[in-house]
């Protein structure tokens, strides 16, 4: 009788566990993935209280040259929904997300409502080396590699943009209705908030920059033009497009030279990429150094981190220039 009763209980917790572990694995299925954080930044604002939101980069990792691992294939396989700029940024999504479903994907640079808010990348890039003119062959080989690396035409660091990231949150917004139609009035809602909160940061940080339109400064990576356009900062130059990719001397030597034709005020490094290079070209002159987080790594995935993100970027420009 015991022996029966307990084979019964026994069978009730097998049978429970096996509910929450079915549970355990609709909720981890319902997760949205986004290839990077300031991507999660977005996204998390419009999933509050209604799904998950993941980053397939782990932080400090750069979507530049990030190689996927068997556990990345399947969080992309398991996924809702997988956000992405596009293969001129993130390369190694190419191959994974042609197996997904065209339903559960989100390509940003692609969208009808992006693609004529996207700047030209090249153009940016020859105005900003007008000295490059003078390289030797071997830096003029390395300009070629760092265009050829500038995503194509156009500049993919979209997270820069406020009017993109709106942008964005509305297609990811219309996106999750599909799938999840039932909680249209808690994604309505969320979306209505991001886009307050986003006016009112803009003009926020707006107040911020303007005492520092016009001052001078060199960032080591060139990520930061769709923030400096729409903040109107005036970047004197950048030390490289490819992050990976060291400056050659040459490079140097008409940095240095800038810093003192421009009376630049600050060089700006960043977390994941701290060259001494910086330092060394910096030395001896009156430039101070700061650091710029273009990823936000600091900052945790919730339904204000976007804001929270451009403020940090407002406050770590502020901080060297001012």
């Amino acid at each position: 009788m015991q022996q029966a009763t307990n084979t019964k209980w026994l069978n009730r917790m097998v049978f429970a566990g096996t509910l929450l572990t079915a549970s355990i694995s609709t909720i981890a299925s319902a997760a949205v993935l986004t290839s990077t954080k300031p991507l999660g930044f977005i996204a998390s604002a419009i999933t509050d209280g209604v799904t998950t939101t993941e980053v397939l980069l782990p932080d400090g990792a750069s979507p530049h040259d990030y190689a996927l691992r068997p556990s990345d294939v399947q969080k992309i396989r398991s996924a809702d929904l997988v956000i992405w700029i596009g293969p001129d940024m993130e390369a190694f999504l190419t191959k994974p997300l042609q197996q997904v479903d065209e339903k559960k994907k989100i390509q940003l640079a692609e969208l009808k409502s992006v693609k004529p808010l996207l700047s030209q990348g090249n153009v940016e890039d020859d105005h900003d080396h007008a000295h490059a003119h003078e390289s030797h062959h071997a830096d003029k080989h390395e300009d070629h590699d760092e265009h050829d690396h500038h995503h194509g035409s156009y500049d993919m660091h979209i997270w820069m943009s406020p009017e993109i990231a709106k942008q964005s949150a509305i297609a990811i917004h219309d996106k999750l209705l599909e799938l999840m139609p039932q909680n249209k009035d808690k994604l309505d809602a969320n979306l209505e908030q991001f886009e307050q909160q986003l006016k009112q940061t803009k003009a926020n940080i707006a107040n911020i920059m303007h005492p520092l339109r016009g001052k001078g400064y060199f960032v080591f990576h060139d990520a930061y033009g769709y923030f400096e356009k729409t903040f109107g900062l005036t970047q004197s130059g950048h030390f490289t497009v490819n992050p990976e990719i060291q400056p050659g001397a040459q490079r140097l030597h008409n940095i240095r030279t800038q810093l003192v034709e421009h009376k630049a005020v600050c060089v700006f490094a960043e977390p994941q990429f701290q060259p001494a290079v910086i330092n060394a070209v910096a030395q001896g002159t009156n430039v101070r150094t700061g650091t710029l987080d273009p990823l936000g790594s600091n900052i945790m995935l919730g339904k204000d981190s976007y804001m929270r993100f451009l403020t940090q970027l407002s406050q770590q420009f502020t901080s060297c220039l001012e």
